[in-house]
């Protein structure tokens, strides 16, 4: 049993020099069977003695074996009575392989001369040597990175099928060198914060390696890292007993104290080593957005604000919030007073634009994790829910003085899971409305300028001379601007750029606006009256695109995007978007994106409506838009799966999108322009376009399976849904009722998705739709498959089929195909099961692509049919290479889903540390997606695997968190799960 104390790796013996070799082309492996190359070509290498034979000879670095030292390597103590004739047969052969240069002669010996990197052990020790040398000097990162190259260079047992006592012997040394590296590695992605990818691995070694305590010691922090603790705890368990059953001793001190810190929820075990020392920058966040350096007045509520946040040390938590009307400055106090007060919040400022103002606010849970990230979570321990989030967050800044700025917050109750709640923090928020019903908080009500104040920041931005030259100009100007800051930086800043007018020339051309600001001046109008200025010095060309791009939802937009709603050559519509950037009157995002500030947008839209004419154009723009999301897309969903028929169903688009030739490159923009496109398919349903709307979400039905989308992908769903309901429109509300169907599938809601998919058909046999008649039944009959109603499913099913040939849909057709094959499957009848999705298959492969989505989720069929008719050979080849495609295809729920067959298959075949593996993968890829009976399922089927390798307490944990999800879902696999559970069924599954 191994019983030292950590993971240093010993390489296994120190080089000697070498000579250079004749042959620079030669390669040799002994880290897996004994091989040998030239110029990439592989040498015959012999009978078994001629490998022991090269192999003592390899692995002697360049040294000369005697006679003597080969014969015993290769037949220890009982040679043939003529071994000395035989090893020098061997020899000569071996020199006639290799190169005479290359195997010597030496004292009546031999050796091989070859260069240092010839030999894959050399590379190895070389590897690992740079690894231990980059963790000793904090570089964890590259030093795993380093050890796992070193292991893929092992092709399975090192020297293969090499007799002999040596090579037996030196086979031993490099695997448990082997096995150090791996624990070594191991141990680096738990410093690293990759806990939860490392419990699979763990989980494999373990039950190849049960006696090694260190992996258990490594399994079971892991596990307590990803917020498992019972699983870690039950380690310890089956390690105690396993013991105690096979040596008779108690687990060694180590394990029994790291047993006690997880009893305890050991804080500082809970994080990594880059979570518990991290980087100065990851743990001191600096957020804070530039301060102005024309910063204005406003001296007593820096005042009043400061000496509240100078004296949060040691009080209650202190909040402040400041309200007012958009642009009357509130940012710019915030983040003025904020810098001031950094000396009293020696461990960081956090900030964060909320986008109260805009449409779609930020969600709490998407903040928290961008803060928990700047305080040096690693992305594998933020949990998925907004409480725990909330709850890790406060935790996290527990004994830290941090500064917390929340911009621009829609409402109470979206800042209250981001305020710390903890003493010596401290929360400064702004926003349109008063925050009454925020407790505690020091309410600040921010009013406009004071003519004195306006004035100022009027001549601090335009210079003194000009404004001294022309004072009763410059307070006409403040004035006319109605005090507001946002107003008059924006006025003074267009000015200042233009050296060739006066200030008297900037007062007549506001003059004449100057009633209507009076009537304004008290709200948002204001802010309008004010981009007014900026507005009126467009050119005509200028001002159409700042009007249109304007009308378009969503937080940001593409610069192919904005060329089609402006219906411009991408060239010319960068040149007017970046004029605008220039104005200030638009944002760059980043390259090729652009956003408008809130306020911009609303003006901008303001504007459209007054001026662009004919009317018809601001639909026309959003048409041209929709149409190009609707071809794009389009383009993105034949790539994936080629042949579908559905594709000719779309309306048909006037304006053209994007194409792309790698499958790659679509996918990046699909997930890339995510946010954009929904949002389109929302506003452009709501405006008489649902047709399209709902087209594009079908285009796009890859984002409602991501984790990241399916929330906001669910959403637009809705939106399209009762917007074609309202307008009458019975094929568009059907095709956005089978996305909802295939969302609330997707996350487990299978009542709803029942309800969804049974509407969306009464509405596609109203409109006579090919699309809704395929794909709602066949949606019908998968929720019917998982509900375990086998008769519906098939009814449903069959139904299905039926519309999908009758539309000439081959892919359609192999769909339900390969869904009626599980249900065979289900019923007992797993010979038709094999031949209806080996039917499935064969359409899909006749596609030319050969690599389609599709072709995937045949074989996905196929491997659960073959599993059931005891194939399991042929049914893990089949679930491989689903698994490959869906991962390519960025699938994750189908990715997870398959490794979760593949567990299945595991344990079919009793290999349940391979089942414990693949299922702990399926949980990882499935975070936060697929819903809770999924993930029963998956805890149900590791729960066998880890039974099967004898860690029966860790296997009770995951049944017993299977029951609770099926006890609340009120499913019947509750019964099997039960079952499980009692002490009889307990042993004999282990």
């Amino acid at each position: 049993m191994d019983r030292d104390n950590g993971p240093r790796v010993r390489v296994p013996e120190q080089r000697a020099p070498h000579q250079q070799t004749a042959d620079t082309d030669l390669r040799f492996a002994v880290l897996g069977p004994v091989r040998a190359w030239r110029g990439g070509e592989p040498l015959p290498s012999g009978s078994p003695q001629q490998r022991a034979l090269l192999t003592a000879l390899l692995l002697r670095d360049g040294r000369t074996a005697t006679a003597a030292e080969l014969i015993d390597a290769i037949w220890g103590e009982e040679p043939p009575s003529q071994a000395l004739a035989a090893v020098r047969t061997y020899a000569s052969r071996l020199r006639k392989i290799l190169d005479p240069d290359t195997l010597v002669s030496n004292a009546g010996g031999y050796a091989i001369r070859t260069r240092p990197d010839a030999l894959d052990l050399t590379a190895a020790q070389e590897l690992a040597a740079d690894a231990e040398k980059a963790r000793a000097g904090g570089d964890r990162a590259r030093a795993r990175d380093l050890f796992d190259e070193a292991l893929a260079l092992w092709d399975g047992e090192p020297l293969a099928s090499v007799p002999g006592p040596y090579a037996e012997n030196q086979r031993t040394r490099l695997e448990e060198w082997r096995l150090q590296l791996t624990e070594t590695r191991l141990d680096l992605d738990l410093e690293l914060g990759c806990h939860a990818e490392a419990v699979s691995e763990l989980t494999a070694l373990t039950a190849a390696h049960p006696l090694r305590e260190r992996l258990r010691e490594l399994l079971m922090i892991a596990l307590y890292r990803s917020g498992r603790q019972a699983e870690a705890l039950a380690v310890y368990a089956d390690t105690r007993r396993l013991l105690a059953d096979e040596l008779g001793v108690d687990p060694r001190p180590e394990l029994s104290q790291l047993q006690q810190r997880i009893l305890q929820a050991d804080e500082e075990l809970a994080h990594s080593a880059d979570e518990a020392a991290p980087a100065p920058a990851a743990v001191r966040p600096a957020q804070l957005p530039a301060t102005v350096p024309d910063f204005t007045g406003r001296a007593s509520f820096v005042r009043e604000l400061g000496n509240r946040l100078a004296t949060a040390e040691g009080s209650v938590m202190a909040v402040s919030a400041l309200a007012g009307i958009g642009g009357v400055g509130k940012t710019t106090l915030a983040v003025h007073v904020a810098h001031q007060a950094r000396p009293h919040f020696p461990d960081g400022q956090l900030y964060v634009d909320l986008q109260g103002a805009g449409a779609r606010a930020a969600e709490p849970e998407t903040v928290l994790g961008a803060f928990l990230r700047a305080l040096g979570t690693a992305d594998s321990a933020i949990p998925d829910s907004l409480d725990e989030r909330a709850a890790l967050y406060r935790s996290t800044l527990d004994g830290r003085r941090i500064l917390v700025l929340l911009d621009n917050a829609h409402d109470a109750a979206q800042i209250r899971p981001l305020l710390p709640g903890t003493a010596g923090c401290a929360a400064l928020v702004t926003s349109r409305v008063r925050m009454v019903d925020l407790a505690g908080a020091h309410l600040v009500d921010l009013d406009v300028m004071s003519p004195e104040e306006a004035l100022q920041l009027f001549t601090r931005i335009v210079g003194e001379e000009r404004v001294d030259s022309e004072r009763e100009a410059a307070l006409d100007v403040v004035a006319a601007c109605g005090f507001l800051p946002l107003a008059i930086r924006i006025a003074a800043s267009r000015l200042a750029a233009r050296r060739t007018w006066t200030v008297s020339v900037l007062a007549a051309k506001l003059a004449d606006e100057r009633r209507r600001l009076d009537e304004l001046q008290a709200g948002d109008l204001a802010v309008k009256a004010t981009f007014e200025l900026g507005y009126g010095q467009l050119e005509p060309a200028q001002a159409r695109a700042f009007r249109l791009l304007g009308l378009a939802d969503g937080p940001d937009i593409s610069l192919a995007a904005a060329a089609a709603l402006l219906n411009l050559e991408v060239h010319a519509a960068e040149d007017l978007l970046e004029s605008l950037v220039d104005t200030s009157l638009l944002e760059s995002a980043a390259p090729g994106r652009y956003r408008y500030h809130d306020l911009v947008r609303l003006y901008a839209r303001a504007c459209a409506e007054r001026d662009e004419q004919p009317p018809v154009e601001r639909e026309l723009a959003l048409s041209r838009l929709l149409d190009f999301y609707l071809a794009t897309a389009a383009g993105v969903y034949a790539l994936e799966r080629p042949g579908e028929r559905v594709l000719d169903h779309f309306s048909r688009t006037e304006y053209p999108g994007l194409t792309f030739r790698v499958r790659e490159s679509a996918l990046d923009w699909l997930f890339a322009e995510s946010s954009g496109l929904l949002a389109c398919a929302r506003q452009s349903a709501g405006i008489g376009m649902a047709r399209r709307a709902s087209d594009l979400l079908m285009a796009a039905v890859d984002l409602g399976e991501s984790g990241a989308n399916s929330h906001q992908f669910a959403t637009a769903a809705t939106a399209v849904s009762e917007a074609a309901e309202a307008a009458g429109d019975a094929q568009a509300e059907g095709r956005a009722r089978t996305m909802l169907t295939h969302v609330h599938s997707v996350s487990g809601r299978f009542a709803d998705a029942e309800a969804e998919s049974r509407r969306a058909l009464e509405l596609g046999r109203l409109a006579d739709d090919p699309v809704s008649l395929g794909q709602a039944p066949n949606q019908r009959g998968i929720i019917a498959l998982y509900e375990n109603r086998h008769a519906d499913a098939e009814s449903h099913l069959t139904e299905a089929l039926a519309a999908f040939r009758a539309d000439g849909n081959r892919p359609g057709e192999a769909s339900a195909l390969c869904n009626l094959s599980r249900v065979h499957l289900a019923t007992g009848r797993t010979a038709s099961a094999v031949d209806l999705a080996q039917q499935g298959v064969s359409i899909y492969e006749a596609d030319a692509s050969g690599l389609a989505l599709r072709l995937a989720n045949g074989k996905y069929a196929l491997g659960l049919a073959l599993s059931g008719t005891g194939q399991t050979g042929r049914a893990q080849d089949a679930l491989t290479e689903a698994m490959s495609i869906f991962r390519d295809s960025r699938q994750q729920l189908w990715h997870g889903m398959t490794l979760f067959r593949l567990a299945q298959v595991h344990l079919a075949i009793r290999q349940p540390a391979h089942a414990a593996s693949h299922a702990e993968q399926a949980l990882a890829v499935l975070r936060g997606i697929g819903g809770e009976w999924r993930r029963a399922n998956i805890l149900t089927t590791l729960g066998r695997g880890l039974a099967g390798i004898g860690q029966t307490d860790r296997a009770q944990v995951c049944w017993n968190e299977a029951l609770s999800i099926f006890e609340e879902l009120s499913s019947p696999e509750a019964n099997s799960v039960r079952n499980l559970l009692r002490p009889a069924s307990v042993a004999q599954a282990s």
